[in-house]
């Protein structure tokens, strides 16, 4: 378990992943809402190039972004209000995750099957309001995981 201590620490670990990221991987993450799943993705997307602060595809579903906007090609996809498999697979987000980073929030609504190769990053409040993240790490990410972060 890692201890976020505020949104500035998850931020400060989306700019550590980003020195690790490239097209074809997929970051998911898991919490609750108000966890800090889109301060992570920000930090992520803004150590990639995005000038500005990155907006929550919560209404979009998927926010793409390209270079120049950001160093590779990135999808920013929010998958909460999405309830059925077959949504999921209408997005093409298995044939785009190919040639782009996917940052996936609210990977749960995918089946248990999905994407065993993904970092998934597990976002819980505490008590005291920091964050406790835990991480499912794949054979893929074994030489990336954990980060070194000035925390």
């Amino acid at each position: 378990m890692m201890r976020l201590e505020n949104a500035a620490a998850s931020e400060a670990l989306g700019h550590a992943l980003a020195g690790v990221v490239g097209p074809g991987d997929i970051v998911a993450l898991s919490g609750q809402l108000g966890a800090g799943k889109t301060s992570i993705a920000r930090g992520l997307l803004a150590a990639l190039g995005l000038e500005g602060e990155a907006p929550s595809p919560s209404f979009a579903i998927v926010q793409p972004y390209e270079p120049p906007e950001t160093r590779c090609p990135v999808l920013h996809v929010d998958l909460y209000r999405l309830d059925d498999p077959e949504e999921i697979a209408e997005l093409g987000l298995d044939d785009a995750r190919h040639d782009s980073l996917l940052i996936v929030e609210w990977p749960e609504r995918l089946p248990d099957s999905a994407w065993a190769d993904a970092l998934w990053l597990t976002l819980t409040i505490m008590p005291d309001g920091a964050r406790a993240l835990t991480a499912r790490v794949p054979a893929a990410w074994k030489d990336r995981w954990p980060l070194n972060l000035p925390l």
